[in-house]
């Protein structure tokens, strides 16, 4: 056991990002060497991510409750300029992939079998949903990982208990404390865990699949990168008057890494928590702009929306002029914050966006079953854009705020 100490101490040594990188490098190596193998440690994976999964719900409840009970007349938050950058960034992301869509026009080869599917029906009905969500059940929606529902709940709850008595508030502060030792040691765990993705994701779909769709998911990707690299940044130096990229990379780093594996926004709720408490921002506001951000702050969403129904209009024939596509921009932009936390969850909204063209359903849940063959990269680029942009946003908010105040 000392020898093993001993071995491993320098690993242990290092800051958890370096763990992770050597995880992902492990991961890939074992899925070259040994397929077989790398399919059996898939239980790390899966355990990592049911963990946060299971966690994140009750985080997010008793954080916002928390933090919300524990606010006092005049005492600063910056949740106003959070919901800001993320209806800018999100319009800016589909504006984005509507441009790259005209520079770079897709057609696909619409021959599938007809993928089966809920598709919303329209905007309407998407916004009848959030609605509904919201005054779910609370035990249900802890069950169901219901986000919309449980920030109503704690919201809610949390205003109820800032008249509450100083020791009821504290004990709702040590439950807080105490959910987040539990997501810290989850955390600890990240480096086996996404060992086990990524060697299972490799070893399991490789990259052959991809081909067909190359260009689709050029386009896609291409969109996702310039989002991060280019107008997020570009959005945050308007924010903050300060160089973006040491904060931009930061984020990408701490957020963007585990939610490309996890491919969940809800499952990176935990991860962002803690990036935005190393980065020493307001609890009070990151506590309820990341669970919020994992819910509507979709940029990924948005591009994945706007360029498959694109592609599927050029597929057609369909002429699309600028000022309808703008109108897609903002349609991608609402559908994208109807997004579930979940993997995949933007791909049933192409039919709708798809609608504005009168594309039948039926040519539009082939594109969403192209969607499902792309998504092990799509998916996963798409949820570590979102996921990092909160983190991203939320920090540009709070140093903005820091600064017109020093």
């Amino acid at each position: 056991m000392t020898a093993l100490q001993s071995l491993f101490r320098p690993v242990f040594n290092l800051g958890l990002i370096p763990q992770i990188a050597i995880g992902i490098a492990l991961g890939i190596l074992l899925a070259v060497i040994s397929p077989g193998s790398a399919q059996s440690v898939s239980l790390l994976g899966q355990l990592f991510v049911s963990a946060l999964m299971a966690v994140a719900p009750i985080l997010v409840f008793i954080l916002v409750a928390a933090a919300i009970a524990g606010h006092r007349q005049g005492q600063p938050t910056h949740i106003k300029g959070v919901l800001i950058l993320y209806v800018i960034g999100t319009l800016v992301a589909a504006l984005v992939a509507v441009i790259a869509s005209f520079a770079f026009p897709t057609t696909l080869t619409l021959d599938m079998p007809e993928a089966g599917g809920n598709p919303p029906g329209g905007i309407a009905e998407i916004l009848s949903n959030l609605l509904l969500n919201a005054v779910a059940n609370p035990v249900t929606a802890l069950m169901e990982a219901n986000f919309i529902a449980i920030l109503a709940w704690a919201i809610g709850l949390g205003l109820m208990l800032r008249h509450a008595s100083e020791t009821t508030r504290g004990a709702l502060n040590d439950l807080s404390s105490a959910i987040s030792g539990i997501v810290r040691i989850v955390i600890r765990f990240a480096p086996l865990g996404i060992f086990g993705l990524v060697a299972n994701t490799l070893a399991e779909s490789g990259m052959g699949a991809l081909l067909e769709y190359g260009h689709l998911l050029a386009v896609i990707v291409g969109c996702m990168v310039f989002v991060a690299l280019v107008t997020n940044p570009l959005i945050v130096y308007w924010k903050t008057r300060r160089n973006p990229y040491p904060l931009v990379f930061t984020c990408l780093r701490g957020s963007a890494i585990t939610a490309f594996f996890t491919r969940s926004s809800a499952a990176n709720i935990p991860v962002n928590m803690e990036l935005c408490k190393r980065l020493k921002l307001d609890p009070d506001t990151y506590a309820i702009s990341i669970p919020l951000g994992a819910t509507i702050n979709m940029a990924g969403a948005a591009i994945t929306i706007s360029v498959a129904t694109l592609a599927a209009a050029n597929t057609l024939g369909i002429s699309v002029d600028f000022g309808t596509a703008l109108l897609l921009c903002v349609v991608s932009a609402l559908a994208a914050c109807g997004v579930s936390g979940v993997a995949g969850g933007s791909l049933l909204l192409i039919p709708m966006a798809a609608s504005l063209f009168g594309i039948s359903i039926d040519v539009a849940m082939q594109v969403v079953a192209i969607g499902f063959v792309i998504s092990v990269v799509q998916d996963s680029t798409e949820t570590a854009l979102n996921s990092s942009t909160d983190a991203l946003f939320t920090a540009a908010a709070c140093r903005a705020a820091e600064g017109k105040q020093s």
